[in-house]
């Protein structure tokens, strides 16, 4: 996996440019759901893959905290 921390997630999602229509909190929990189902994949590491899971919970919850605007500007600095 080639992302090891929340700052890549947000850049990640930035450089998507999806647009207004997709949210920070939408892009997080799909993450997730992908991640999840990677889980399931008896022939790949699995401690990466929990790693990302973890990053984004904890993106998640600053999200519902903080706000959408301001975790993007907290990781952008």
């Amino acid at each position: 996996m080639g992302i090891d921390s929340a700052a890549e997630y947000v850049d990640f999602f930035i450089n998507l440019n999806m647009g207004k229509d997709v949210s920070l909190i939408s892009f997080v929990n799909n993450e997730k759901l992908v991640l999840k189902q990677k889980l399931e994949n008896k022939q790949i590491s699995k401690e990466p893959i929990k790693k990302g899971i973890e990053i984004l919970q904890e993106l998640a919850k600053e999200i519902s905290v903080m706000g959408q605007s301001k975790v993007i500007e907290k990781y952008q600095k």
